[in-house]
């Protein structure tokens, strides 16, 4: 039982990881899309313009995306708060981990503190997750 309880874990932390990280990375619809009218209007708007102003667009537009590639590659990976701290009451390193984004010194002082006893584990993770960092 002792040699199988580190393979369980580790295939929990695994799955929950996996299955986790999609539902914590789903972007949201921003609130002000934009109707089928504009969509519509911003498209005849580009088409009447010439092929210059086109090429030069559309440059804008790839010089843009590529800035917010770096500053998503840079920053931290989008997270669902609040699917963070569910996390934390039913298991607070897995919700540490999931937060951290690998396992760091703060991933082991819950994961000690949530063995030692489950309350001072649930309040460090829940620090983590909603501190200022």
């Amino acid at each position: 039982m002792k040699k199988r309880l580190p393979f369980l874990f580790v295939a929990l932390m695994m799955l929950f990881n996996t299955t986790a990280s999609y539902a914590v990375s789903m972007p949201s619809l921003p609130a002000n899309e934009p109707g089928p009218s504009a969509v519509k209007s911003a498209m005849k708007d580009f088409n009447s313009l010439s092929k210059k102003e086109k090429k030069q667009k559309v440059k804008e537009v790839k010089k843009q995306m590529r800035d917010y590639k770096a500053k998503k590659k840079a920053g931290e990976p989008v997270t669902n708060t609040l699917l963070l701290v569910i996390i934390a009451i039913l298991l607070p390193p897995l919700a540490v981990y999931l937060h951290q984004g690998e396992i760091n010194s703060k991933f082991w002082i819950d994961l000690l503190l949530t063995l030692l006893f489950y309350v001072p584990g649930l309040i460090y993770a829940l620090v983590v997750i909603l501190g200022n960092e």
